[in-house]
């Protein structure tokens, strides 16, 4: 079942399962679903019961420097929690989806206390042996699927960076390999790298023969 209640508590859902016995209540999100390049990211987050992390909300509302403040807020305040990614080769061998689906279930496994109920962003989520719910919206609905969303971000907005040290002719530092006008000019003048996603790219670099 998927929920969305728009309800202005951030702790609404950890609430209703705190109420029907869970305790260690695990958020994930993912980052990266739409780019042209590199990884897609997953995290996952068990905060303390009834935790709150002042000023987290879904991470793509926040500006760079807000996010890296709560990702180290986060971290230093969650019980446990595991980020993982799913790389472009994965993404081409098994689609976009199975590939983020991956990656969750790759963070899950990081954490080193198993959560009693998994909280998601989205409508869709992996097969686990956990009990879990899907939440539309949830990055800005849920206070753990919110750290998780930051958490994910953070992770794979520094992963650009670092690798537009390696391509700087894509300036993956500015738009993170999501196709941007100067992205997609540069993949046609340059063609592809080893972080591409070929099965995104395929009518761009067609468009060239």
């Amino acid at each position: 079942m998927i929920l969305l209640i728009e309800n202005k508590n951030p702790l609404y859902y950890e609430n209703i399962y705190i109420s029907q016995g869970f305790n260690l209540i695990c958020g994930i999100d993912e980052a990266g679903r739409g780019p042209l390049a590199g990884p897609v990211y997953a995290a996952a987050v068990i905060l303390p019961k009834r935790k709150l992390i002042e000023g987290a909300k879904d991470s793509k509302k926040l500006s760079p420097k807000k996010r890296q403040a709560l990702y180290d807020t986060i971290i230093s305040n969650a019980l446990s929690y595991g980020i993982a990614s799913a790389d472009e080769n994965e993404i081409d061998k098994i689609n976009i989806l199975n590939a983020t689906h991956l990656a969750m279930k790759k963070a899950i496994n990081l954490l080193n206390i198993k959560p009693d109920m998994i909280l998601i962003d989205g409508n869709s989520s992996p097969k686990l042996e956990i009990p879990y719910q899907t939440i539309v919206k949830g990055d800005d609905l849920s206070i753990t699927i919110s750290c998780a969303s930051i958490l994910a971000k953070v992770e794979r907005d520094n992963f650009m960076v670092k690798i537009a040290e390696k391509y700087p002719q894509y300036l993956f530092e500015k738009h993170k390999g999501y196709g941007t006008k100067a992205h997609i000019e540069a993949i046609k003048k340059y063609g592809p790298c080893e972080i591409h996603r070929k099965s995104f790219i395929r009518k761009i670099i067609g468009s060239e023969n």
